[in-house]
């Protein structure tokens, strides 16, 4: 096979990192070129550290077509300038814009990757133009995948694309493990007790990602902490967060740490007790994988992704998303009981070992993408 240079769009720095890092490394293994174009964060610089070319891209929050116009260009440039024979794009706003750009700077092959679908959850107009763009855009997509299989019949359903075929989402189990050692170390360095209650947010830390929630939730479980590591959007951050932040410096204090964007997510992980993802829409759910993976439960919102990764009862809970009280009684309940956290960690572990090995989804999305 010829030398391929792939470009890699999508909208948040940590997803470059911690999803399509590891199809780069894959892709440069088989011989080919891989470099990232996205929002910058830092994230992006475990990516750098590695040899990959990444272009910052002005993605920006918003609806406002301006905005989106000056991404599309943006886009169209570096893919210009970069050569590329392939695009894969991923992600709502990444695969949207990635896919159109690629069409307007004749990229011979499109592949995208569904993380979820933003319309699914959305209200009904913006449902009805989200549907259209999907259904445009898969015209002009060879090959489109999907992170689930209930991804994959939402695609086949909405005629998104006449094949749409999930890969899985996977993480590397040798990393994700239980970690006394690195417990015992991180929480001595950041001040807290081994008898206190870590509830971890990991990722997005946006409106998206139900932050607010957590934080009035989190009034609601004393003497736990939460441990926010992770990224805001691009751009000025969102009204309601800010003002959700400045609710929770009061009511929490000291148990509210705001970590930044981490390289030690492993750790973090082995440090925590139980994770929380209370997303307003659809995701793929990787920090899920990586907590169960941890031997923690999850506390998650019903959303495409996380409930296709969490088994309500048994490896956590379930809540209804955009709203506060079942995530405080969920979390309560699992901050108070460390029978039930052990348990339902134990067999997250277990399920994730089962399905979600990154080695075996990594192999399947190579080979569909034809590298």
């Amino acid at each position: 096979m010829p030398r391929l240079t792939i470009a890699h769009v999508c909208h948040h720095a940590a997803t470059l990192r911690h999803v399509v890092l590891p199809l780069m490394r894959a892709a440069r293994e088989r011989g080919h070129e891989a470099l990232g174009l996205c929002a910058e964060g830092e994230a992006l610089q475990a990516v750098r550290d590695e040899g990959f070319a990444v272009t910052p891209i002005p993605f920006a929050d918003s609806a406002n077509p301006l905005f989106q116009g000056r991404t599309l260009r943006a886009l169209q440039a570096a893919m210009t300038g970069a050569g590329a024979d392939m695009v894969h794009a991923h992600g709502p706003l990444g695969g949207l814009l990635g896919r159109f750009a690629a069409r307007r700077a004749g990229v011979r092959r499109i592949a995208y990757t569904a993380h979820g679908f933003d319309f699914e959850t959305a209200p009904l107009l913006r449902r009805k133009i989200g549907l259209m763009m999907e259904r445009r855009a898969g015209r002009i997509t060879d090959r489109f995948l999907c992170l689930t299989e209930a991804d994959a019949a939402t695609a086949r359903r909405e005629g998104l694309h006449p094949s749409p075929i999930a890969t899985g989402l996977g993480r590397d189990p040798g990393l994700y493990r239980p970690d006394p050692a690195a417990r015992a170390r991180l929480r001595a360095a950041l001040g807290t007790a081994e008898e206190t209650v870590v509830v971890l947010m990991a990722g997005h830390l946006g409106r998206a990602g139900g932050l607010p929630e957590l934080l009035r939730a989190m009034e609601q479980v004393p003497g736990a902490e939460l441990w926010l590591a992770g990224e805001a959007p691009p751009g000025p951050e969102e009204p309601a967060v800010a003002l959700g932040f400045a609710q929770a410096t009061r009511s929490l204090g000291p148990r509210l740490k705001r970590l930044g964007y981490r390289g030690d997510m492993p750790a973090l992980m082995a440090a925590a007790d139980l994770l929380a993802r209370p997303s307003l829409g659809a995701e793929p759910g990787l920090p899920v994988i990586e907590a169960m993976l941890s031997g923690l439960p999850v506390v998650a919102s019903e959303v495409p992704g996380p409930r296709d990764q969490v088994i309500d009862g048994v490896t956590g809970y379930l809540t209804p998303a955009r709203v506060a009280e079942p995530l405080a009684g969920a979390l309560g309940v699992l901050a108070r009981d460390a029978a039930l956290r052990v348990r339902m960690g134990e067999a997250g572990r277990a399920r994730a070992m089962r399905d979600f090995d990154e080695a075996k989804v990594i192999r399947r999305t190579m080979g569909l993408l034809g590298l």
